[in-house]
């Protein structure tokens, strides 16, 4: 069976009773009244949970390289209704969450719906490429981007050093990983400046863009339709590129127990997300075609650079510095979020232990974030990130539309279930169709590395019944097991959490 949530490390119970008061254990084990409850506190408001998905939504894409969406539908029309059509799916998707979240009241996300529907194999499944190579593949690469556009301003006249580029990367990832252990407020305040910031980058770009369109400049966007036709093969991966830019929707499912009336907040902080999100982008692009030809935007290896040059002058030289908070921004709520998975999957016991353990004082999942930043940095210095995110983004896709579609079971399994927010069974059936359409086309499409990636993911399926199902361990297995949890424990100063959640 399953290792049940975790209550305590140590057998004498001397730490629990640390625990309960939210701290370490005092000389005798007598605790002083009045201590405060260690547990992960409702501290995301609209306004939070909004920053959270807008702040993780909007990375370094829109402004690098929306190139991969017009590449493969080869026109300038339909890649607008691509960007488009992605908005609106990602809002269904996102609409279909609000729903569980709402319904479903446990952090976690994907892991803990798949886990609720499906059981706990598949469930395991997630969170194990998650953890060993999605995540910290993810985080590295929009790190890179960090790293390079901060440091374009410095070396305009010629190219940045891959060493410089990756040292300044790690240590905003360091910085990342300090501010998510110290202080969820704190956090949670600056992913909203960064989210503002996004929000200026993508209005430089718009305004002028607007203005252009004012004056007429609308050559390229004659015969917009005309051009290269899309393929059967190419109009799944221009989803793919359209839908992984939306990505970051679901993120604030992930931390629902820290979600302050979720029942309200949830469904309102996503619709509200969403139409920004999905108007911001088309308008950008929209933008990008007053003044780049689809030629030119397809040579250009940073479109919003090449677009602030023709129409801004010297003010050009702030867009890398918005990219770069773009980027941060990501990388903050990335992480913020992330880390609250693997909390959850830890107290289910498909993570070590010590996982699921928040700090005496700071009331953060340390463990659970810290987990990323070795993590995160051997990614960084080796291998090549890009294919490994290309070898599981169908993963990503075919595991959130399960989740989408184990709605559609709840609602005939459990009709009585409280569901605070309904959507309509099209919604989520459309979503996690289209989902799953994309998985199987890309099967055919790029078998290569869809297979390679699905080679991947199944490798969770022997360490389940390895580290999850057998319960005959050795000895000395479980005995050193329970030496690094104590020994990580005080180091960290963390507790399991005062209350267990259940369903």
């Amino acid at each position: 069976m399953v290792r049940k949530p975790v209550v305590s490390t140590i057998s004498n119970g001397a730490y629990l009773q640390g625990s309960v008061n939210g701290r370490l254990p005092a000389p005798g084990g007598k605790e002083p009244p009045g201590q405060e409850k260690v547990v992960l506190k409702k501290k995301i408001t609209l306004l939070r949970g909004i920053s959270i998905i807008i702040g993780t939504i909007i990375g370094a894409g829109i402004f690098i390289s929306p190139k991969g969406v017009l590449q493969n539908t080869g026109s300038v029309g339909l890649s607008l209704v691509v960007w488009t059509v992605c908005g609106v799916l990602s809002l269904f998707g996102a609409l279909s969450y609000a729903e569980l979240g709402t319904s479903i009241k446990k952090s976690g996300g994907h892991y803990t719906y798949i886990l609720e529907v499906f059981g706990p194999l598949p469930a395991f499944v997630r969170v194990w490429v998650e953890l060993l190579i999605i995540r910290p593949a993810a985080t590295a690469v929009i790190s890179l981007a960090f790293g390079r556009y901060i440091l374009e301003p410095f070396f305009i006249h010629c190219e940045i050093p891959e060493l410089a580029i990756k040292l300044i990367t790690a240590v905003g990832i360091t910085v990342v990983m300090v501010l998510n252990s110290m202080s969820v407020s704190w956090s949670a305040r600056i992913q909203i400046f960064l989210t503002f910031c996004k929000l200026t980058a993508i209005l430089i770009i718009i305004v002028p863009g607007v203005m252009q369109l004012i004056k007429g400049q609308t050559q390229y966007f004659k015969d917009a339709f005309s051009g290269r036709d899309a393929s059967i093969m190419g109009l799944p991966l221009a989803f793919y590129y359209g839908m992984y830019a939306y990505a970051g929707w679901f993120y604030l499912n992930f931390v629902t127990e820290e979600v302050e009336n979720p029942e309200k907040t949830i469904p309102l902080a996503i619709c509200i997300s969403m139409t920004v999100v999905t108007v911001g982008y088309v308008l950008t692009n929209v933008a990008y075609f007053t003044t780049i030809s689809a030629e030119e935007l397809m040579l250009s290896n940073a479109v919003a650079v090449t677009f602030s040059e023709r129409l801004l002058g010297n003010f050009s030289l702030a867009v890398p510095i918005f990219v770069a908070l773009s980027c941060f921004g990501s990388m903050n709520g990335g992480v913020f979020a992330v880390s609250r998975l693997f909390y959850v999957a830890s107290r289910e016991g498909h993570l070590p232990e010590i996982l699921s353990m928040i700090h005496i004082r700071k009331h953060t999942p340390l463990p659970a974030v810290i987990v990323l930043h070795p993590l995160t940095m051997i990614m960084l210095f080796s291998g090549d990130l890009y294919s490994l995110l290309n070898f599981l983004s169908f993963a990503r896709w075919l595991f959130i539309g399960l989740a989408v579609a184990g709605l559609i079971y709840l609602r005939y399994k459990r009709p009585d279930m409280h569901r605070p927010f309904k959507v309509p069974l099209f919604i989520p059936a459309l979503f996690s169709f289209t989902c799953l359409f994309m998985v199987a086309l890309s099967l055919y499409s790029d078998p290569f590395s869809t297979g390679i990636g699905f080679i991947i993911t199944l490798t969770g399926i022997p360490a389940y019944y390895l580290f999850i199902i057998w319960d005959k361990k050795p000895k000395w297995f479980r005995r050193m097991s329970d030496i690094i949890t104590r020994t990580l424990q005080i180091i960290l100063e963390v507790v399991p959490e005062e209350d267990c959640h259940k369903l």
